[in-house]
């Protein structure tokens, strides 16, 4: 079992809606369902291009999948978690925009956001004595040979290299995609998303999301408002 900290939209959100025809999964219920052709795709392709996003469930990171630390529980964490949700109070992210992040595509913010980077910085640093150390195996799989000083000081304390100053919020809608289709998923991406384009994105809970084993789909285990009594979602 895995656990990550992610903002995602709550359930009801129209921008879950549209993640969850975009991308044919839903990471409350774990139904997935067929993808159809879109723009210059087949559903063959889009189904490949999308499948890692898909399996991890529409999301922006903030702390990546973890293994519990030897000596800890997963009821200790929920504890930390109600407390943690409790102290942290919403905001807003100005605008969003479609991003590339070389190959991949997400909604990511337009500019700085202070209280984002606030929320993420915490939630590293709130949630680290439940990580249990990486795997060599976790380690070579981010090439630690590739990073720079920081981000592999970053995957070795923290368990991922782009925690603190190397943060880049983002909420991923492709796998990699081939350079010679980025113009056409470009275009059908601002047409599928072009309701949240450009558009404030308020961030008001906070979610644990769940790997029951490798490779299985994450789902949301709970959804926590910030600042608000609890109110514990169960996918």
């Amino acid at each position: 079992m895995r656990y990550a900290f992610y903002i995602s939209p709550d359930e009801d959100d129209p921008l879950s809606a549209a993640a969850e025809r975009w991308l044919g999964g839903n990471p409350f219920t774990g139904e997935t369902h067929a993808l159809q052709a879109a723009g210059d795709f087949d559903a063959a392709e889009l189904t490949v291009l999308t499948a890692d996003p898909r399996r991890y469930g529409f999301h922006g990171t903030l702390k990546a999948p973890f293994e519990l630390a030897a000596g800890t529980s997963e009821s200790q964490l929920l504890d930390v978690f109600d407390a943690f949700a409790g102290e942290r109070v919403s905001f807003e992210i100005p605008k969003m925009v479609l991003g590339q992040l070389g190959p991949f595509f997400a909604l990511v913010p337009a500019g700085d956001c202070p209280e984002l980077q606030d929320l993420a910085n915490e939630t590293v640093r709130r949630f680290s004595p439940f990580r249990a150390p990486l795997s060599e195996a976790d380690i070579a799989r981010r090439k630690p040979e590739q990073l720079g000083d920081v981000m592999r000081r970053n995957l070795l304390e923290w368990g991922y290299p782009y925690v603190f100053e190397n943060f880049r919020f983002h909420m991923t809608l492709t796998g990699p995609v081939p350079v010679e289709r980025q113009t056409a998923m470009r275009t059908l991406l601002e047409q599928s998303f072009a309701p949240f384009i450009d558009k404030p994105l308020t961030v008001a809970s906070l979610s644990l999301f769940v790997e029951p084993e490798r490779g299985a789909p994450f789902t949301v285990h709970s959804l926590l408002p910030l600042g608000g009594t609890s109110k514990r979602k169960m996918a």
